[in-house]
């Protein structure tokens, strides 16, 4: 990690952003985001006893997913044609993959998700980590692509490369170093983990730009 280049995208953010996450500037982009309302929504789905009902679960991926800008129109079009042709067993197998991913085995979850919706060309980085931002989103990452790109280069994180398909051992790498990134810039940058990686990215096309 570049220590001096984070400072400086801290420095170039908080001129033009003095309150952080509270500068007027920024809450109506917050609002538009409702963070507190995907959460609130993805622990109502995903709790586990529902996990008995495929359908439910289902029905709740599809529903986070689509409330959230950071996912494309495209991808929710994509996703959403793809449930509506899966049959009960498709649906069954995905719902077990989800449960891995947030109540069992957090690795083989998230391979398998991928695994899973690669099969509809959908093994993509913001379909498989939305869930588990929105229901902890102090402790899981989101995963953007062009802003990670971005992250890693600008702030030359070390032993990290960038691949289209998901995998958890990416997630995990990456998601430590950000943690480690959280450690050294101030907590009202830290609202929560999309917020701190858009930051990031704000920040850095501010020192981009000059």
């Amino acid at each position: 990690m570049n220590k001096e280049k984070l400072k400086d995208v801290e420095a170039e953010f908080l001129e033009v952003y003095p309150k952080a996450f509270k500068d007027e500037k920024l809450i109506p982009m917050i609002k538009k985001f409702n963070p507190e309302k995907l959460e609130e929504v993805a622990k109502e789905y995903f709790k586990e006893e529902n996990f008995s009902q495929p359908q439910i679960i289902c029905e709740g991926f599809m529903k986070v997913i689509s409330r959230s800008p950071m996912v494309s129109l495209f991808d929710k079009a994509k996703l959403r044609d793809a449930l509506k042709s899966m049959d009960i067993y498709q649906k069954d197998m995905l719902s077990i993959e989800l449960y891995e991913l947030i109540h069992g085995n957090k690795k083989n979850g998230f391979n398998g998700l991928v695994e899973f919706l690669a099969e509809y060309n959908l093994g993509k980085w913001t379909l498989v980590t939305l869930i588990p931002y929105a229901l902890k989103r102090k402790r899981e990452y989101f995963v953007k692509p062009t802003t990670t790109k971005m992250i890693i280069d600008y702030l030359e994180l070390e032993n990290l490369t960038y691949k289209p398909r998901p995998t958890y051992e990416f997630y995990k790498n990456y998601s430590k170093a950000l943690t480690s990134i959280k450690k050294e810039v101030k907590k009202s940058l830290l609202y929560d983990n999309a917020a701190f990686t858009g930051f990031l990215k704000m920040g850095i096309s501010i020192c981009q730009e000059h």
